[in-house]
């Protein structure tokens, strides 16, 4: 049976930039450094998605508040990757990471100050939540939000 939501994984060319990144611009803590698996348990765990020799490069990040959400930062260095391709939501399957800030409009000017790119022009309201979207280097995509109808609610008891 399935309890809760463990993590979500983002495929990066370069885990120690994208490591540094998600520390230095996002703020977010190196919460297990960069560590590299390889050999017959990682073979066995991945051997039929990842092109032989499986090697993962990983390093988790996120807050600090001792649950299992957090972003784990994954690169395949034995396998050749293209670009990535450019933000798009509207592509099935992974749209964005929703990230909680206490005030979205100072958040983002903190970011664009660190160079952030953001995908719209400003913050919208909606159900009850204030929101701005942005992508990382490797075009990631994510949504800022502040909870400002009940903030003692989760994010999607916003509404109505």
């Amino acid at each position: 049976m399935i309890i809760g939501l463990a993590h979500t994984a983002l495929h990066v060319a370069d885990l120690d930039a994208a490591t540094a990144w998600y520390e230095d611009v996002l703020g977010f803590r190196v919460l297990s450094p960069p560590y590299r698996i390889e050999g017959e348990a990682i073979e066995h765990d991945m051997g039929e998605l990842v092109p032989a020799p499986v090697v993962v490069k990983a390093a988790i990040v996120g807050v600090d508040d001792g649950s299992d959400r957090v972003i784990e930062l994954v690169e395949y260095p034995s396998v050749a990757t293209a670009q990535p391709a450019p933000a798009d939501i509207t592509r099935l399957g992974y749209t964005h990471v929703g990230l909680l800030c206490d005030d979205v409009v100072a958040t983002r000017a903190a970011l664009e100050a660190r160079g952030v790119h953001f995908l719209v022009s400003g913050v919208a309201r909606v159900t009850g939540v204030r929101t701005t979207w942005f992508e990382d280097p490797w075009h990631n995509v994510f949504i800022l939000v502040e909870k400002a109808r009940r903030p003692e609610r989760p994010y999607y008891r916003q509404f109505p």
